[in-house]
């Protein structure tokens, strides 16, 4: 087996789109990510608002885009690929983190998976491969579905560098499960770990290509992925090892990769490296080497994940974990979206995020639809200051809408049916 290869770069606004170009090719994406098959760019909504550090932000999906079509791929089978959640409305999202604005502009079809896509059982999509897994088949008694688009295809993950509640760091492995597992992906959380490393086994099988373009321009620490503190560390790194790039990810926010759980167990069953050691870098040697003493998720947790941390490992898991595997489990949804989306960002968004919106970051974000790339990044970022246009009471009326839509999207309350298709 080759040795795991990750890439890392130092970037700014006037050079990231050559950055991504580059560090796309030295971590070798082309051997990886065929030219004759499609491609579906997995954009990462953590939060339909936008903040730092927790979603894929446009100069990366914009980056990425750029390369593959200056390196002969064909844009007809280039595609932007949401998954949705209960809690996260990937309309909002991509609108807010002015992912759609680059998609538009290239002319890319984007594709929802839960609106209009055929969905496959597991069982058709990976035969026997469902004996290896690690915990899905105990969480899913009568099998699960998975996108029917996605056999065959090429996917390339677009995840930030930040830090989880309940992963403890997230990345491309992770990005995996919103789009792999149907609506019930929380009956998954107490088995969190062995999830992930469930779902690297079905890529590994079901694409052509599976490959990691991760921006750290904003990286999160704290109780992400929502609730963080952002900070400007103006990295990006790429791999065709899932593992891998998490463990890089990982150390540079002062994290062991070998103590993150869902990293051990797949480099010990040998579906990546996680341990840094054996991981060869390219590019910026001192940047891989940079360690950023991150606080990571448990230290200042929410009052919402303290909570979620109760329920699914805690003193609350016998009350209360039943319910969420019944008609009652709206209500956790619901508390969600009433405590992050009514009462955090609107309340404390604001304050947290002003000292990264000044950067030159924050500014290219704000002044995004009025910039003007070259062929090596943005050589003005605008004038305008950066602000955050939606906060206090815009984000509290807003969020009235986005509870609707939880309670009218809940699995136990919908109609939708996935359809499935019998190979």
């Amino acid at each position: 087996m080759p040795k795991a290869k990750v890439a890392i770069l130092k970037t700014s606004p006037r050079t990231v789109l050559r950055d991504y170009h580059e560090l796309m090719n030295l971590a070798g994406y082309q051997d990886v990510v065929t030219k004759d098959a499609d491609t579906a760019l997995k954009i990462n909504i953590s939060w339909h608002f936008f903040f730092p550090g927790s979603s894929t932000v446009p100069w990366q999906l914009e980056g990425v885009i750029r390369a593959m079509k200056a390196d002969g791929y064909d844009p007809n089978l280039i595609h932007g690929c949401h998954n949705r959640t209960v809690v996260i409305d990937a309309h909002l999202g991509e609108r807010e983190n002015k992912q759609i604005n680059v998609l538009e502009a290239h002319g890319l079809r984007n594709v929802h998976l839960y609106e209009g896509e055929d969905w496959i059982t597991i069982q058709d999509a990976v035969g026997d491969l469902t004996k290896k897994f690690t915990c899905l088949n105990e969480v899913y008694p009568r099998g699960f579905m998975i996108p029917r688009r996605f056999i065959g295809e090429n996917i390339i993950h677009l995840p930030t560098i930040k830090t989880h509640v309940f992963t403890t760091t997230t990345g491309a492995m992770k990005n995996a499960f919103g789009g792999l597992l149907n609506e019930h992906r929380h009956w998954t959380h107490p088995v969190i770990h062995e999830t992930l490393v469930d779902l690297l086994m079905i890529q590994k099988k079901i694409h052509r290509g599976v490959f990691a373009v991760m921006d750290g321009t904003f990286a999160g620490d704290g109780p992400g992925p929502r609730c963080m503190r952002p900070y400007v560390k103006n990295v990006i790194l790429a791999s065709a090892d899932q593992v891998a790039i998490d463990a890089v990810a990982a150390k540079l926010m002062g994290i062991d990769p070998l103590s993150v759980k869902f990293i051990r167990l797949a480099h010990e069953l040998g579906l990546g490296c996680g341990d840094p050691r054996e991981i060869e870098i390219v590019g910026d040697q001192a940047a891989a080497a940079e360690n950023w003493h991150f606080d990571g998720p448990f230290q200042k947790m929410t009052f919402a994940s303290r909570m979620q941390h109760r329920i699914y490992w805690g003193g609350l898991k016998r009350p209360l974990e039943w319910s969420l595997k019944t008609w009652l489990a709206p209500w956790a949804y619901i508390a969600s979206v009433i405590y992050h989306d009514s009462f955090w960002y609107p309340v404390h968004a604001r304050r947290v995020m002003d000292t990264v919106l000044q950067s030159d970051w924050g500014r290219l974000f704000h002044n995004w639809e009025q910039v003007q790339p070259d062929e090596q990044g943005f050589p003005d970022i605008g004038t305008e200051p950066a602000r955050l246009s939606r906060a206090g009471w815009a984000a509290f009326g807003k969020s009235l809408k986005i509870l609707g839509t939880c309670i009218r999207e809940a699995p136990e309350f919908s109609s939708r049916r996935r359809r499935v298709v019998q190979t």
